[in-house]
């Protein structure tokens, strides 16, 4: 295979049974890729982001990997901090940072091998902002854009370029859970005065995940409407 020809290049993306995850693999595969969509159910191959073991299990099975879009994760506790348990702050952090940590320390080195990759990372702009009651999430997403910038810098010279989006609320079953007043504050927080739709996040990743992004890597790429303000 000719990995140089972008027609036979391959991605991988988790969370891909539903919400951003499916609408992205869609995109992709309107641009002619090979995807294989990673979840808990419902998607290609079965696994867990937090299960290391079986990330590698999964990279035998499917081989090298061009493109990896992380777009697994959870909202998890919508409470005050003060409220919050550690065991619930574990859950998130394992899903939205180690779960992203794992994937790039599975799949990276290949790419890294091979000259070429693209890693998009999913954060949100609670990770930016900070969102009132939802601590745990924001945190993890920050925690998300600066293992981005880290790994961006680290992979500079290797072809490998890693970025990240931060969308601001969007139309997925994810936000279906978000408690109405909450979805409320942070839709009105949107100078568009309106969600965002999975499809105009998936045209983002698209873009990041070509050839046409050669010279952007660790960087942050906002999709909020107009809430951004840095």
């Amino acid at each position: 295979m000719n990995r140089t020809d972008t027609t036979a290049r391959t991605a991988l993306v988790t969370g891909g049974a539903g919400g951003l995850g499916a609408a992205t693999a869609e995109r992709l595969r309107a641009d002619g890729l090979t995807v294989t969509t990673l979840d808990l159910q419902g998607a290609d191959v079965h696994a867990d982001v937090t299960d290391e073991d079986a990330l590698r299990r999964v990279a035998g099975e499917i081989g090298p990997v061009d493109i990896l879009v992380n777009s697994a994760g959870v909202v998890g506790p919508n409470k005050p901090l003060t409220e919050t348990t550690a065991e619930e702050w574990r859950r998130v952090l394992d899903v939205n940072v180690l779960g992203t940590v794992n994937t790039l320390r599975t799949f990276v080195p290949g790419m890294r091998e091979r000259g070429w990759g693209r890693v998009v990372n999913f954060a949100s702009m609670a990770g930016k902002d900070g969102n009132a009651n939802l601590s745990v999430y924001s945190a993890s997403k920050a925690a998300v854009i600066a293992l981005t910038k880290s790994a961006g810098k680290e992979l500079a010279t290797t072809g490998v370029l890693v970025n990240v989006i931060t969308p601001a609320v969007i139309a997925t079953p994810m936000n279906d859970s978000t408690v109405p007043d909450v979805l409320a504050h942070i839709t009105g927080l949107i100078p568009m005065r309106r969600i965002g739709r999975p499809e105009e996040v998936a045209e983002l990743v698209a873009f990041l995940a070509s050839e046409r992004v050669s010279f952007s890597t660790g960087a942050v790429y906002d999709i909020s409407g107009g809430r951004a303000t840095y």
